[in-house]
């Protein structure tokens, strides 16, 4: 996958854009000294190439019941049949990450649920019938750091490279 170049303009809409995913495009336009459909155009350019990913409303799942978050790592009877166990999980509500690692897992998931429970219930009913030859659990605590990468990382490495390329 090529990484995309992305000039200060740029930059600067998904910083702000990144702080307040509803911050009015004309306020956008204003702190950057652009019009109004310059930003709709280059927002459009940045969804088209992937780098906008959509917008959405985070539900915070304590606060609607779910209070067991778990990671899981998945080792499969039929590691080949990577892709359809991916279609099964996409079908589990519980399941909201699934991840394919370099170590021994085959894969490893992020789950919430309920209450501990409930988190045996998944294993045991939704997610052994997959083809697990077996798992191992990790229930989180609690979330230290929860973010998005940091659009000041994202400044340094282009600038890096706008460097490297000059030369």
């Amino acid at each position: 996958m090529a990484k995309q170049v992305l000039d200060s303009l740029d930059r600067h809409i998904l910083k702000l854009i990144s702080q307040d995913a509803r911050i009015p495009f004309l306020e956008v336009a204003r702190a950057c000294n652009v019009s109004g459909a310059a930003i709709h155009q280059r927002v459009a350019k940045l969804t088209n190439l992937g780098i906008i990913k959509g917008s959405q409303f985070v539900i915070d799942p304590e606060k609607i019941g779910y209070e067991t978050c778990a990671y899981m790592g998945l080792f499969l009877k039929e590691p080949e049949k990577f892709d359809q166990v991916v279609e099964e999980l996409k079908k589990i509500p519980e399941v909201v990450e699934c991840h394919y690692t370099t170590g021994g897992f085959d894969m490893f998931i992020k789950i919430y649920a309920v209450n501990n429970h409930h988190l045996l219930e998944i294993i045991h009913d939704k997610l052994q019938p997959l083809g697990l030859s077996r798992s191992e659990t990790i229930i989180s605590f609690n979330a230290a750091i929860d973010r998005q990468l940091s659009l000041k990382d994202i400044q340094q490495v282009s600038d890096e490279e706008d460097e490297t390329t000059e030369e």
